[in-house]
């Protein structure tokens, strides 16, 4: 069967491309559906990568952040019509046993790809991929635009699994660094995971803050009350800032506390490893998700309708498909926009 996939082949510049796909390969026909733009599609749009890494990667189509509808099935997990995820993690046993899955997770093994950054994304008309990276969407969750991001909820959820096995067991009141969409995530599964412990929000934008209704307080960087002590921290702001927001949190978290750091930096950044010490704190680092973690998304999908209706303040704008022109203008929506996510409905394409 011929696909058409719709590559970045330099920043700001779509063509398309055309593959075929085995229908007797043994892999699940998805057809995507809506897709959502993630900052690191846009990294690659803006030409925001060296270019030594853009000419690795590109051309290449972007985007991990996707669900669809099953066409064929040939394992017969699924049903045609079955409203998917995708997961963009594709991991492949290593040759290095020390990096067996028992040892390390999916979304850390070397030897994993990676859909929108070592293969090709989900900008496609068709997608070919094995049944265990798909996770079914039940009926009871009717919220196309929410289930696009699931991808990104997913990393917060991964994250909030991994301080659960690690920090240690007073959680009455845990800080959120960052206003944006990763905080606003990280902090409402805080919220229901821990519906006890106090949820406290920093940022610098007082109307992204005022999206926090579900915190029990949010505080301006610059403005934050000296006594003011946390049990833990997640840092959910990245760039050459997330030093100092990694210092701010610091001066503020009681010692054997644990940081868990989300944000993506793509240069070194300094940290006042003095109190670290001092401090005995604990640092985990956070990168994407895994099968786990999807599922476990759309479970709590299902059980708490509440937390879809908090992320779909997250919908920042919605853009029909029908040309690479389209696809041009959501990316450029997207860099516009005030806050929130971007949706390309490309049922329509």
């Amino acid at each position: 069967m011929l696909n058409a996939v719709y590559q970045l082949v330099r920043p700001r510049q779509f063509e398309v491309s055309f593959s075929h796909i085995d229908l007797n390969g043994g892999d699940v026909i998805v057809r995507p559906t809506h897709l959502s733009i993630c900052n690191a599609d846009q990294r690659y749009y803006q030409g925001k990568r060296s270019e030594e890494i853009l000419r690795q990667k590109l051309p290449m189509a972007l985007i991990h952040e996707a669900i669809g509808r099953v066409v064929a099935d040939p394992t017969g997990t699924f049903a045609p019509g079955d409203k998917v995820v995708m997961i963009p993690n594709v991991p492949v046993l290593p040759e290095d046993p020390a990096e067996c899955p028992q040892v390390v997770a999916e979304n850390y093994r070397r030897s994993s790809k990676f859909r929108g950054s070592s293969l090709d994304g989900f900008m496609q008309e068709y997608i070919a991929t094995r049944p265990d990276r798909l996770v079914k969407i039940p009926d009871c969750i009717d919220n196309d635009l929410v289930a696009a991001f699931t991808e990104m909820v997913s990393v917060c959820y991964h994250a909030i699994s991994r301080f659960e096995r690690t920090a240690h067991a007073v959680r009455g009141t845990i800080g959120v660094w960052g206003d944006g969409n990763m905080g606003y995530f990280t902090a409402l599964l805080l919220h229901a995971r821990f519906p006890e412990a106090k949820i406290l929000v920093f940022g610098v934008d007082e109307s992204k803050l005022s999206d926090f209704t579900f915190a029990d307080a949010v505080y301006k960087v610059n403005a934050i009350p000296k006594d003011l002590i946390v049990d833990h921290a997640f840092e959910c702001v990245g760039g050459m800032v997330s030093g100092t927001v990694i210092g701010q949190i610091i001066d503020h978290i009681r010692p054997e506390g644990t940081i868990a750091i989300l944000g993506v930096s793509e240069e070194p950044v300094p940290i006042y490893t003095r109190m670290v010490l001092e401090k005995g704190l604990r640092i985990i680092g956070t990168s994407r998700s895994g099968y786990e973690d999807f599922a476990g998304v759309i479970e709590l999908y299902a059980q708490r309708p509440d937390v879809v209706n908090y992320l779909e303040k997250m919908v920042g704008a919605v853009v029909d498909i029908r040309s690479i022109r389209d696809i041009n203008e959501a990316f450029e929506m997207d860099i516009a926009k005030a806050g929130g996510k971007t949706i390309m409905h490309w049922e329509c394409f």
